[in-house]
């Protein structure tokens, strides 16, 4: 197990403690504490290697599940492939933890129905990725041709139940960066969903009004949409301010202001098609602060702080519990944890970086000061 070394980027700490009751909000003396369900990522990188064995425990002490994407060089296509790479999961995981890995297939023009068989079949595999090819990182194997060579695999998905995880994002040249989630679902998920009504859909890491628009629009518990603490807080100023800012870059790119208040009101509005996906994504810092840097915001160790800040930003604290415990397991079918969490309303500073033997890792909002810190028991 890599360890985090002792230099002057700081590990966040989160003090261990007992309670009881869920989505209470007290008052201890000064000091607010909300108690919720523990919490699931329904959208997280763990990357492999070094960088797995890095970042696994920010996750595992945060959540008690996560959908693990499958974006890896080679990427995970087979259900075999998402067994080995489940069990470097479990490996990396800290002594004592009890974090589950929830393991996806990347969907590529080749894939095979048998192959989504094998995976429902396997106990271990959720969901099937769809990355449009060159749409983000590691997309190079993904779908060209969806209607085509795809819609064998996603009829067999609708008939085990088996749901698709949607980059939507179209890559075409000659599409603005910033217009490509609507024009994705005005070409792409309108006419699959209408083909396919019975396929459940996860429109992964939403960023625009039309995102949130056409979500509500569908049929209930078909579906849904994860959403991330960087596009529920940055807009595409955020960018830009003060010189360059790669660590708040990703993909789908921020948006403007409209769309990011679209966003915070449909998930602080207590409805079920939202959900949390952190789409958590750790790059070592050479590689974010370069000529070409990747795309991708590391949120793990932070990710549940921001979304409570978001929450009481929007006075609707008492909606959190649902958007980050309940509503995920609810669409995916599975039980509801029952174990707790503790947020306090304390102020902490982030750490200016994590630094490990190959390098550093900057998390999202380094340097500066939030609250709600969690606890577990």
């Amino acid at each position: 197990m890599i360890k985090s070394l002792v230099l002057p980027c700081k590990a966040l700490k989160f003090p261990s403690a007992k309670f009881e009751g869920s989505n209470q909000l007290r008052h201890k003396g000064k000091k607010m504490e909300l108690t919720i369900t523990r919490p699931d990522d329904w959208h997280l990188h763990l990357r492999d290697g070094e960088l797995l064995q890095a970042v696994v425990p920010h996750s595992a002490s945060h959540f008690a599940r996560g959908i693990v994407m499958p974006n890896l060089k080679p990427p995970i296509t087979t259900t075999a492939a998402a067994v080995s790479y489940r069990e470097s999961i479990l490996k990396a995981l800290p002594a004592g933890s009890d974090f589950t890995p929830l393991m996806t297939l990347y969907l590529t023009d080749t894939t095979n129905p048998n192959e989504i068989k094998l995976a429902k079949r396997s106990g271990v595999v959720y969901a099937v990725k769809l990355y449009p090819a060159g749409a983000t990182t590691n997309s190079q194997d993904g779908v060209t041709d969806l209607f085509g060579k795809c819609l064998p695999v996603l009829e067999e998905m609708a008939q085990q139940n088996m749901p698709l995880l949607v980059h939507g994002e179209v890559t075409d040249a000659d599409v603005d960066v910033f217009d490509r989630e609507k024009v994705f679902i005005d070409t792409v998920l309108q006419p699959l969903i209408q083909r396919l009504p019975q396929l459940k859909v996860v429109m992964e890491h939403v960023t625009t009004k039309d995102a949130v628009k056409f979500v509500e629009s569908c049929k209930e518990g078909f579906v849904a949409a994860t959403v991330t603490p960087q596009h529920l807080l940055l807009n595409r100023n955020s960018l830009f301010q003060g010189g360059l800012q790669p660590h708040n870059y990703c993909l789908p790119v921020l948006k403007r202001e409209i769309h990011r208040q679209a966003i915070v009101s449909a998930v602080t509005s207590g409805s079920k098609r939202f959900f949390v996906g952190t789409d958590s994504a750790p790059h070592e810092r050479r590689r974010k602060e370069s000529s070409c840097g990747c795309a991708g915001v590391y949120s793990a160790p932070v990710a549940l702080s921001l979304y409570a800040k978001v929450f009481e930003e929007a006075g609707a604290l008492d909606k959190l519990e649902a958007f980050v415990s309940f509503n995920g397991p609810d669409f995916y079918g599975l039980p509801r944890n029952t174990s707790k969490i503790k947020l306090s309303k304390t102020s902490f500073k982030v750490p200016d970086c994590f630094s490990f033997p190959f390098g550093e890792i900057i998390p999202m909002f380094a340097g500066e000061t939030l609250e709600w810190q969690p606890s577990f028991n």
